[in-house]
């Protein structure tokens, strides 16, 4: 079952790998009737990023999986290997995740389906709430779904008030200061518009310094995997770590991590030289950028994961993109073929920071369920190759049908990708004082010793999501300290990740149904009634219900 849970986890990291990025292409051919795209471009940063990804984070599992076990939550791993466990179990275990999967499911189903109450409450319901918005540039948001709140119940209250902590000084201190500027055509904009436009880049900014302060921090790790990469790769450890280590702890010999490494990075110069750029200089640029930031970054993939089950890759993949179209514009490459290298060149890094983010939490889910991390490791290299297939074809018959500018099908992400990089091109800067600013406060808060991507992250993600988070973590705290008895807060918190595992799976699950009935034009949603204020109170009500549900039931444990 885990090895059947990795290879078709394979195919939620490259859609997501791609999605952020390669629809871009179509939106920009658009504008640039000159631009090209064609399927070997698609597939290819799609199987390349995939297989560098896997390649990048195999020398780290030790470290994230084994060594800082106990330390950090992994939200997504803990839900699948609760699912799995069950499924394995009658009884106890089963029932309980199975009545929370219901709970969940059709909770959220009746929210994003029929829509009888609004799925984000917001203070603009109040009297005053508009106002505020409008004046102030405040606004207070939170997501009511289920899956959320089983997130945020797995993520635990540390990690969610850091999170939140970081969405807060955007929403509440950047953004009514952006928009108190006298004279500024801010003071007119949107909360929401501010942070898009502003917000999000210090994010961004943050997220990347986290990123260089975490690679500095890791360099003992990574120089110990590349030196013990070295010693097998020479023969003078030859078989010893694989004779000593347990099953469990054995992954693929570094002899052929490396051969492998070497050979995919070798096909993806090949691939910029002959199929994207043309330009021997300029192709060398570009592998040098891909190959240093998906090496680099890949452990910050995996510590995202690792902290909020949510990785940051649109967010690093940005940065991606404008420091390859600057460099790439330094060196000749400007236009429409400009344009094409620097998106295949952020949809490889994409990919494989996705594939780093994803393939450290099924490597987690094997150590807790006892598989062998090199039968992981072989078996996703097959699932790469089929969904890099799979998802290529399905993005260019999605644009031939729907598009991706507008409509049902617009890619936020992407359409994101294609503004920055057009005026990149074209010879227009980037928003280098916001990243700044990002990258200065995450300097600042690690000297402080407050984890700067977990802050980062809640500056980047929106703030509706991030709020639930903390809701979550606060019953996960109210739950395991209301005995006295170390031993039933423990059984409640146990039951409480149990229940909040049912939920992000009951949730995820009716959502894609829920989303393959608008995709075949069944919308049951009443707007009308959405728009209505009392949409958001019946909203309150259900979600209060919900956190009751939650607590009654986490607390509820069998007396021995």
């Amino acid at each position: 079952n885990v090895i059947i849970q990795s290879i078709g986890a394979c195919s939620g990291v490259i859609v997501a790998g791609a999605i952020f990025t390669l629809p871009a292409l179509y939106i920009l051919q658009a504008k640039y009737p000159e631009l090209t795209v064609n399927f070997m471009e698609v597939f290819m940063s799609s199987l390349l990023g995939g297989i560098l990804g896997i390649l990048f984070l195999i020398p780290f599992r030790k470290y994230f999986v084994s060594d800082m076990h106990g330390k950090y939550p992994f939200p997504e791993a803990t839900a699948t290997t609760q699912v799995l466990v069950s499924g394995e179990k009658a009884g106890n275990q089963a029932k309980p995740l199975i009545l929370a999967g219901l709970v969940g499911g059709l909770y959220d189903f009746c929210l994003s389906t029929f829509g009888w109450w609004s799925e984000v409450l917001t203070t603009r319901i109040l009297p005053w709430g508009t106002e505020i918005a409008n004046q102030a540039k405040m606004v207070f948001k939170v997501n009511t779904g289920a899956a959320v709140l089983g997130l945020g119940y797995i993520v635990g209250l540390k990690y969610c008030l850091i999170i939140c902590s970081g969405s807060l000084f955007v929403w509440f201190v950047i953004i009514p200061l952006l928009g108190s500027i006298p004279g500024s055509e801010l003071a007119a904009a949107a909360p929401e518009q501010i942070f898009t436009d502003y917000g999000r880049y210090i994010g961004i900014g943050g997220i990347a310094m986290a990123g260089v302060i975490g690679i500095i921090r890791s360099w003992g790790i990574i120089k110990g995997a590349v030196g013990l990469a070295t010693k097998e790769f020479s023969g003078k450890n030859k078989g010893a770590i694989e004779d000593q280590a347990p099953r469990t702890q054995r992954d693929l010999s570094m002899k052929f991590i490396i051969s492998a490494a070497v050979f995919a990075l070798i096909i993806t110069f090949l691939f910029f030289y002959l199929g994207v750029i043309n330009n021997f200089m300029q192709a060398t640029v570009a592998f040098l950028v891909v190959a240093g930031i998906s090496f680099l970054f890949t452990t910050v993939a995996a510590n995202a994961i690792a902290i909020v089950g949510t990785n940051p890759v649109s967010g690093m993949t940005l940065m991606t993109l404008i420091l390859a179209s600057v460099v790439m514009v330094a060196v000749g490459l400007k236009g429409a073929t400009g344009m094409v290298a620097a998106l295949v060149m952020g949809g490889v890094v994409c990919t494989a920071l996705s594939m780093a983010g994803g393939f450290i939490t099924d490597l987690k889910i094997g150590y807790w369920l006892g598989s062998t991390p090199a039968k992981q490791e072989t078996w996703k290299f097959l699932g790469t190759l089929v969904s890099a297939a799979t998802v290529g074809g399905v993005i260019m018959i999605l644009n031939k049908t729907y598009g991706f500018s507008t409509g049902a099908l617009a890619a936020p992400q992407a359409n994101a990708m294609a503004a920055v990089i057009d005026p990149l091109m074209n010879g227009v800067g980037a928003p280098w004082l916001l990243y700044g600013i990002g990258a200065v406060l995450a300097l600042v808060l690690t000297y402080f010793k407050v984890p700067a991507l977990a802050f980062a992250l809640g500056m980047f993600i929106p703030l509706e999501l991030n709020l639930p988070l903390l809701v979550g973590g606060a019953v996960n705290w109210y739950v395991t300290t209301r005995s006295k008895d170390e031993a039933v807060n423990a059984e409640r918190g146990e039951k409480g990740t149990l229940l909040a595992s049912g939920f992000i799976a009951g949730g995820a699950l009716m959502g894609v149904v829920s989303a393959a009935m608008r995709f075949g034009g069944i919308n049951l949603v009443n707007e009308e009634w959405l728009s209505n204020p009392l949409s958001e109170v019946l909203s309150i009500v259900a979600y209060i219900l919900l956190i009751i549900w939650l607590v009654k039931a986490s607390m509820h444990i069998k007396k021995k």
